[in-house]
């Protein structure tokens, strides 16, 4: 072949292939899960994103690609008080600003209740999207089943919800009762034939999971549902650096609390998938290539913490004297404000007794006004108040681990409520506590009782791994709302201490004059071219 044959062949060939290469375009979908209203950054091991951070990343990401999505996969309306205290709308005005595309809800975002969702479903400039959850009075869904996006190059984008039924018990079960959860894989299969003809492709917006102690998890939809490109998943907090392939459906989560920010990128050819690819993108990453927060959505936030610091300045209830909760005495002994809140507990749900962790309680109130401030810097955690059912021998175990390091403060010792308990310190670890009785009869290590307490603890929190793996029965409400609703219903602040008793007391080593703090006056830490649908 001559030279010049050789040039005109070259040259030919690149026409033929560059028009191809110039069409292959990347997709990104970057995603968010079980923030739990933690939006604020923090610099703890974990190491939170915040908010503000995420929305300028994700803006800036924008700006270099066009066919970008922003999609959070739920419980994300409650969590910590920043959020709560406005009953989710602060995190609707926050997501708005930040620019979220769509948001499917998680079991969590039912707590305030199912007309309270659908409220700030109305209030989101993005949708709200589950496929499987209807009202029980008309048969209707409770939100929109999907939302199909135009990207700037004509790719459309098919996004559908769906939501855990295990919701129906780990949300408020005061507010399930107006629902219907309908069969996940049949609600899935529905929605993808309605969208495969009108969309290139196809993603599931899922709080349901993908560990084996979920009801339904996201692997099990990609197994019984064909046709799904991608799940963006949540509920399980797991963290999938690469994702996993299931079905040819890749599945993405991001753990929790912002810790990460995941992203799938979708390589795209003629309007076909050729590549999907799955990572997680860390605060240090994110915070390198984004030094300056979103200034839009960081001017709303500081609103909401001016705004927010006339609500907890309410008063909630007024205590007749001191009440004993600070650190040196919750984490050693029975503490007054320490049964309160267990009595809270107890009062909030259906248990026959309630155990909680005295690091839980960060300090005592003083004689007077007790504000929503107040009980927020007491219990500044956001725990979801649980419960479950277990045996009796695992709560003499929990009872031994209460007292295994007295006496030494130790964040495990517990405050109760419907149990009363004496220990021997002198005697060996294991083999200390007596006399248990519950709501006044002797403990049946072989019956099975209700606890009440935190999901931390129930979690295996300060070495409780007794309960570690054991099914939560039900979830209520946060620990601080619990307290705040009991505190406005009871009138008799004479709280005695008879639940604990020390056979044998014994002064905490090098324990100092106790520096008593008062909770007061201290402040907690606190788009495109679319069509959506209901029906499917």
């Amino acid at each position: 072949m001559s030279l010049r044959k050789f040039f005109t062949f070259f040259i030919a060939a690149v026409f033929v292939v560059l028009p191809l290469q110039a069409f292959a375009e990347e997709i990104v979908i970057y995603h968010t899960n079980d923030m739990h209203s933690r939006v604020l950054p923090t610099d703890d091991g974990n190491k939170s994103i915040g908010i503000t951070t995420i929305s300028a990343y994700v803006k800036n990401a924008r700006a270099q690609n066009k066919n970008t999505l922003w999609l959070d996969a739920g419980d994300t309306f409650h969590g910590l008080p920043i959020i709560n205290v406005s009953k989710g709308e602060n995190m609707v005005k926050l997501l708005n600003a930040a620019g979220l595309d769509a948001l499917s809800p998680g079991n969590h975002d039912f707590n305030y209740s199912a007309d309270r969702l659908e409220e700030l479903a109305k209030k989101c400039k993005f949708p709200v999207l589950s496929a499987n959850v209807f009202w029980k009075k008309n048969g209707e869904r409770l939100l929109d089943a999907y939302k199909i996006f135009t990207l700037e190059n004509g790719v459309k984008v098919g996004v559908f919800g769906l939501t855990t039924p295990d919701t129906l018990v780990k949300a408020n079960p005061l507010y399930m009762d107006k629902l219907n959860f309908l069969d996940i894989f049949a609600k899935t299969r529905e929605v993808v034939k309605v969208l495969k003809p009108e969309c290139d492709i196809i993603i599931g917006l899922t709080h349901l999971g993908v560990s084996g102690n979920d009801s339904v998890t996201s692997i099990e939809v990609a197994k019984q549902a064909p046709g799904i490109d991608v799940i963006i998943d949540g509920h399980s907090h797991t963290e999938l650096p690469n994702g996993i392939t299931v079905n040819n459906t890749l599945i993405a989560q991001a753990g929790c609390y912002e810790h990460w920010l995941g992203k799938v990128t979708i390589d795209i050819d003629d309007k076909k998938i050729t590549k999907k690819t799955a990572k997680l993108i860390g605060k240090d990453e994110i915070v390198k290539a984004t030094p300056k927060p979103d200034e839009k959505v960081e001017s709303v936030l500081k609103e909401i913490e001016k705004k927010n610091a006339k609500i907890l300045n309410e008063v909630v209830a007024v205590a007749p004297k001191d009440l004993t909760g600070e650190r040196n005495i919750v984490r050693r002994e029975e503490a007054e404000f320490g049964n309160i809140i267990a009595d809270a507990f107890l009062d909030a749900t259906d248990a026959d007794l309630v155990i909680l962790n005295g690091g839980t309680i960060r300090t005592g109130l003083k004689k007077g006004n007790i504000t929503k401030n107040d009980i927020l810097t007491v219990l500044p955690f956001g725990n979801m108040l649980v419960t479950i059912k277990a045996k009796g021998k695992d709560i003499k175990d929990a009872l031994e681990h209460s007292v295994e390091f007295y006496p030494h403060e130790f964040g495990g010792f517990l405050q109760v409520s419907g149990v009363t308990f004496e220990f021997d310190p002198t005697l060996p670890k294991g083999e200390r506590v007596k006399n248990i009785l519950i709501k006044g009869a002797p403990l049946d290590e072989n019956k099975s009782y209700i606890i009440a307490s935190t999901d931390f603890l129930f979690n295996g929190g300060d070495g409780y791994s007794m309960f570690k793996g054991i099914e939560i029965q039900k979830s209520y409400e946060t620990a601080d709302e619990a307290v705040i609703n009991y505190l406005n219903k009871i009138k008799n602040f004479d709280v005695k201490l008879e639940r604990i008793k020390c056979l044998k007391p014994m002064p905490a080593p090098n324990m100092g004059k106790s520096k008593q703090q008062s909770a007061k006056n201290i402040t907690p830490i606190s788009k495109n071219a679319n069509e959506t649908k209901k029906a499917a």
